[in-house]
């Protein structure tokens, strides 16, 4: 049977870890049965029984009525009897008739004695008969009291077991896809959401041994508590903020010249959304003559000195002056095209790629050499334009691209992860490019967007991918998502979800450049073992607050169910993902808790809910191990788990 104990679980490498799923598999009992309560019985010292003595008086009360003819008749019999016996011996009556008179009055009144004797025996015989019945129900009453007990204690054994494989159940299972899939979609979301989901899945990558890039295009510091965590775990994250650190950016430094001239082209191509593929190739022709010109390892600089040059802007004794090109060069790049019409079209491409850019031209200039690290952060810097990032965003996306298209397929899927935060900022096309070439190299791929524009709807989902879906803001996102899903699902969320998603402060703050802070050269890091667990509650805000969210689960155990409807999507908690994915038995939908701290509860396991279901269901506690001791109990968190060294 499956072991379903948390401390013997292990994150599995070729799972994607996305959050944990609430499930009771054991629904609550409620409160234990009531006690039937015996009646009050009388002890041999108390007084008699009220309603006793009163049945006794109403018998004799009702004799005593219906007697009391009879004892007067009596009574005047008696007195004719004393009268007749007077009147003999005074010699008034003859002793023949007063022997007659005394016979027979005497007989009357013997008579009478004996129906009232008759009547009180009648009465002793009813109460004794009434005393009788009420022993008899009282009997009857100690059997069916002895019987509701005897069943209140089997329904308490029987409550008792449930409410022990309720306490003792797991609670959080986890939500996972496997890394047969080449891409995870999220749609919606809010950034604190997107922290915790990267949060999530980045540390289970990091523990299990893999790389992750992450390129941070949503302005917000998502992978802020990543990088502690990562930090804390023995790793030392390479972390850039754009554009301050594009002087020693060296991403895409080694590309060859026509990969380069096709990097800058989708790069020049991030303003303009209509450009066709002919547009892009005619950039792209500009600019492979330009580095032809220049040669191999020529700078964004030098290229933007040869467009200036080639669009007839400012001066270019300048360029000559600074070194950024040669005076045979210049000669050159006067020739590259013919004249007429066809030339000025060629003036305004330059000059129109020229300004663009410019925005790269301190790439890669004061590189150094920097020491290996297992996760590597790109970011854009808040404070710099909207349209910069872009470009910057772009160039990053395209690099990456470029250098996944010449590196060879990985022999383990996902080893390499890629997450790209707010997708959409990027073009269809460069969007394109970046899947298939994470394909075909076996790197995992990560896209979050923001809202679900025409150009994510069209490759939402798309190819052997999951897509998983967070608050939709947007009524009309919302309506998309809803039948993606199915409206037909009804799924169950807990109360804790609801309650810390309620109570979550927003992300403040930025992040902080590494790059600026390294030397050339390598640092020497020695291995160090570190609990997950313990990691994320002392430097995450997720965790900082596990000792509270655990306190409230033992409260909090209540859940609602909801039907993945618009108006239920767009009320979503922050770390509420629905997750969806292909398998041999169909498309599963499930609503997941992205929340890392929750990896920190006693009652969370790495299993997923259809591989433990049987066995938890299976799971008595009466149920003893081999030594006769009781089975281990499910609180202890789990393992020990090492950053350096993932298991497989």
């Amino acid at each position: 049977m499956t072991d379903v104990h948390p401390e013997h679980a292990q994150l599995q490498a070729d799972r994607i870890y996305l959050g944990w799923q609430y499930i009771l598999l054991h629904p609550d009992p409620g409160p234990p049965p009531k006690r039937p309560s015996p009646a009050q019985e009388p002890s041999p010292e108390a007084e008699p029984d009220p309603a006793e003595q009163e049945l006794i008086r109403r018998e004799r009360l009702q004799e005593d009525m219906l007697n009391r003819p009879v004892r007067i008749f009596r009574i005047f019999m008696l007195v004719l009897s004393v009268l007749i016996l007077a009147a003999a011996i005074a010699g008034y009556l003859a002793w023949s008739f007063a022997l007659l008179g005394l016979v027979a009055a005497g007989g009357v009144a013997g008579i009478c004695g004996y129906a009232l004797l008759q009547g009180d025996r009648a009465v002793k015989y009813r109460v004794l008969e009434q005393q009788a019945r009420d022993e008899r129900q009282r009997q009857e009453r100690d059997k069916e009291l002895f019987r509701a007990q005897e069943e209140h204690a089997q329904r308490y054994r029987e409550w008792q077991d449930s409410k022990e494989r309720h306490d003792r159940q797991l609670t959080w299972y986890a939500v996972a896809v496997p890394d047969e899939l080449d891409r995870i979609d999220v749609a919606g979301g809010t950034l604190p959401g997107w922290s915790a989901l990267i949060t999530l899945l980045g540390a289970t990558r990091l523990y299990s041994g893999g790389h992750l890039t992450v390129l941070d295009l949503s302005e917000g510091a998502i992978a802020k508590d990543l990088i502690e965590l990562a930090r804390k775990g023995g790793d030392d994250p390479l972390v850039w903020v754009l554009p301050v650190d594009l002087p020693r950016l060296d991403l895409g430094a080694t590309l060859k010249p026509e990969a380069f001239a096709d990097v800058l082209a989708h790069v020049v191509s991030v303003s303009e959304e209509h450009r066709t593929t002919r547009d892009l190739s005619f950039d792209n022709a500009i600019l492979e003559r330009v580095l032809e010109v220049l040669g191999e390892n020529a700078t964004i600089s030098q290229v933007t000195a040869a467009l200036r040059a080639l669009a007839q802007v400012g001066d270019p004794r300048d360029d000559l002056r600074f070194g950024l090109i040669t005076a045979t060069q210049l000669e050159r790049i006067g020739t590259l095209f013919g004249r007429g019409v066809s030339d000025r079209v060629v003036i305004e491409r330059a000059w129109a790629l020229e300004s663009q850019l410019r925005k790269l031209e301190t790439l890669g200039t004061e590189a150094v050499r920097l020491p290996p690290a297992r996760l590597r952060v790109v970011s854009m810097d808040r404070q710099a334009g909207v349209f910069g990032n872009r470009v910057l965003g772009t160039y990053v996306a395209t690099a990456l691209t470029h250098i996944l298209r010449q590196s060879a397929a990985s022999d383990r899927p996902w080893y390499h992860t890629i997450i790209v935060a707010g997708a959409d900022k990027l073009r269809g096309d460069v969007l394109d490019r970046l899947m298939d070439a994470c394909e075909t190299s076996r790197t995992g791929l990560v896209l979050t967007y923001r809202s679900l524009t025409p150009t994510v709807r069209e490759r939402l989902g798309r190819g052997h991918a999951a897509v998983a879906f967070m608050r939709l803001g947007n009524a009309e996102d919302a309506r998309v998502a809803s039948e993606h899903v199915g409206t037909e699902h009804r799924l169950e969320l807990a109360q804790l979800t609801e309650t810390i998603s309620d109570s979550l402060p927003g992300l403040d703050g930025g992040y902080i450049s590494t790059i600026s802070q390294v030397e050339d050269g390598r640092e020497e890091r020695g291995e160090s073992l570190a609990d997950l667990a313990e990691d994320i509650t002392e430097s995450t805000e997720w965790g900082r607050t596990a000792d509270k969210i655990s306190e409230k689960e033992r409260v909090l155990q209540r859940s609602r169910e909801f039907l993945v409807e618009p108006h239920q999507l767009q009320q979503l908690p922050t770390t509420s993902v629905i997750v969806t994915d292909a398998t041999a038995e169909g498309r599963r939908v499930r609503l997941a808790d992205a929340n890392p701290a929750i990896l920190t509860f006693p009652k969370t396991t790495l299993g997923e809910l259809e591989e433990l279901r049987e066995a938890v269901l299976a799971l008595d506690p009466q149920e003893q191990d081999g030594d006769g001791e009781p089975p281990p109990n499910l609180g202890p968190p789990p393992p020990r788990l090492d950053w350096r060294k993932g298991r497989q």
